[in-house]
């Protein structure tokens, strides 16, 4: 965020997750990469350093802030070292939200853990056969007794290696598609519960990203989330934040993409020059650089409406199109600027080319934004 919207304390904070995400992040991304996943003892230190879950109540391990400009710090931090590997955005920013909905049984049993890293979290909304469709996803919960049996698969799931806990979209009444879905809790270790392979991506390779599987899961009906039927409405309610999240962390790796490649630029030379003192190379570093600008005062607005509960669900979808729309321009012209150099993986603009691409198809597609706006146009 541009500073003159941050307070002291966020300062201080944003200083203090620097020097974390450069002592335990930055130096193991190229191992994390190999191995697909990040240790899980990253989590309890992200946990001890209180990056997890800001806005819990004091009483669950969180420092009680409804502030997610703390929450965009982490996102921005996390860009800053090019890592892929951490998945506390879906932790702090999807998962939390959802929390509001627990029952007192489930606050005083995850929560706690939540927010020190002891459960990591994920959500399992798509299918094989249904991305950004909700209403035909094909997991159903039937009740029996004092449980629901569960039967479904779910793939593209992030932290689906390393979840404890996991947040599983399913339909409690199938003939009324959408307003017959509902969430629930399915825990590490339950019977009939399993994971896949961890999946082979072109990018991103240090999160793990897993499909998962459900055959007649026994779930306690006490690990339904908020009331039966009503899974569609929560997952809508919380889908704003969700975008922007990802629409700061798009602007945030735009604007590390530039300033590597103006710091490139400055170093190679090319027929005795630097390469950035030709005209085509400064004109595309003044395109990036204004557009990055007019992107980040975009997003900073849409995170103060946040906060102060006004930002709609047609302006996050702006937000989420046109920013990682432009992280993905930005970071392929830098990559261009880069040369043959910017196709070796060793220089982290190529990383970022390949990492960058999926930020255009999760939490909805570019043409899923596309068509929200529309709509809230009256089309």
């Amino acid at each position: 965020m541009q500073k003159h919207l941050l307070e002291e304390e966020h300062l201080n904070f944003q200083e203090a997750v620097r020097a974390f995400m450069n002592k335990e992040v930055a130096p193991h991304n190229e191992r994390w990469e190999k191995e697909g996943k990040v240790d899980r003892e990253l989590w309890l230190k992200a946990g001890e350093m209180g990056l997890l879950c800001i806005d819990f109540p004091k009483e669950y391990g969180g420092m009680g802030i409804k502030d997610f400009r703390y929450n965009v710090i982490i996102s921005e931090e996390l860009a800053r070292v090019g890592t892929s590997g951490p998945g506390f955005t879906v932790q702090n920013d999807i998962i939390a939200p959802f929390t509001t909905h627990f029952n007192q049984v489930q606050k005083d049993k995850y929560m706690a853990k939540i927010a020190s890293g002891e459960i990591i979290t994920a959500i399992a909304m798509t299918e094989p056969g249904a991305g950004s469709d909700l209403a035909n996803i094909s997991t159903t919960a039937v009740k029996k007794g004092d449980h629901y049996v569960l039967n479904g698969a779910k793939t593209f799931i992030t932290n689906g290696i390393m979840s404890d806990l996991v947040i599983v979209v399913a339909k409690t009444n199938p003939e009324l598609h959408h307003k017959g879905i509902s969430l629930f809790l399915v825990e590490r270790g339950m019977k009939g519960f399993t994971r896949g392979r961890n999946l082979d991506k072109i990018g991103l390779k240090a999160q793990d990203t897993a499909e998962l599987f459900f055959e007649d899961v026994e779930v306690p009906q006490e690990n339904l989330v908020g009331e039966e039927n009503r899974g569609f409405y929560y997952l809508m309610h919380n889908l704003a934040q969700e975008r922007l999240s990802l629409a700061a962390t798009g602007i945030a790796a735009a604007e590390v993409a530039l300033e590597m490649t103006i710091r490139y630029c400055k170093d190679r030379k090319a027929f005795g020059r630097q390469i950035g003192s030709f005209q085509n190379s400064r004109f595309k570093l003044a395109e990036m650089q204004t557009e990055i600008i007019i992107g980040r005062t975009f997003v900073d607005q849409c995170i103060q409406e946040l906060n102060a509960n006004t930002l709609t669900a047609e302006k996050a979808a702006m937000a989420k199109y046109w920013i990682t729309e432009l992280q993905c321009k930005v970071v392929d012209q830098c990559l261009q600027l880069h040369g043959g150099y910017g196709f070796m993986r060793e220089f982290p603009i190529a990383r970022a080319f390949t990492d960058s691409r999926a930020q255009r198809i999760y939490g909805g597609t570019t043409e899923i934004m596309k068509e929200i706006i529309g709509r809230s146009m009256g089309f």
